[in-house]
């Protein structure tokens, strides 16, 4: 497995290599902020909290969990609704998987359909982000479920700079940013043109 690169801060890049749950909380918050904030997110929550682990952020009383989230510098421009969304996504991974996030993609083996199935549950994941997740996971998080490449579709290609998937350094993050604008600026125009 890499060093991931993904926020550019060694610590908070740190604690997403080491800490699967981490990984899944920083592309649940992964959503109207730059890639970069929200999977720095994990490591604001660890300094807050004390650690980033299942069973303690599920039991955290909602409204001091919710004002942690919500602290300066946010964990999310929308701290209230994700916090929500961290203590669910939590409760799923002790209820479902034993408080192992990383059971999700290696619990029996799965093959990369399954894991993305699997993704498709946890709450915040739609088939885009669970498709995005899967190629981070195979690409960068030492992954080798048959088929994840499938699974995750374009996502999942070699070469591309479409996701945090590809973030392997600044550059890299550099041309995924440039990507997703160009896809905004195109959905954008066809948005004008109907």
């Amino acid at each position: 497995m890499a060093n991931l690169q993904l926020v550019q801060d060694p610590e908070a890049d740190a604690l997403l290599e080491s800490n699967p749950l981490a990984l899944l909380i920083g592309m649940l918050l992964d959503q109207q902020i730059p890639m970069e904030v929200a999977f720095a997110g994990p490591k604001k929550l660890a300094e807050r909290v004390g650690d980033v682990d299942a069973r303690l952020i599920a039991e955290y009383d909602p409204e001091k969990f919710a004002a942690l989230c919500a602290e300066t510098p946010a964990v999310h421009r929308f701290p209230g609704s994700m916090s929500k969304r961290i203590q669910d996504l939590a409760r799923i991974i002790v209820d479902e998987y034993d408080g192992d996030a990383a059971a999700v993609w290696t619990e029996g083996n799965p093959d990369g359909r399954e894991v993305l199935l699997r993704l498709k549950r946890l709450p915040g994941f739609g088939d885009q982000k669970a498709r995005i997740f899967l190629a981070l996971l195979g690409k960068q998080y030492g992954l080798t479920a048959p088929g994840w490449r499938e699974a995750a579709g374009d996502y999942g290609q070699d070469g591309t700079h479409m996701s945090i998937a590809d973030v392997i350094d600044a550059e890299s993050l550099g041309k995924v940013r440039s990507y997703k604008k160009q896809m905004k600026a195109q959905a954008k125009a066809a948005k004008t043109k109907s």
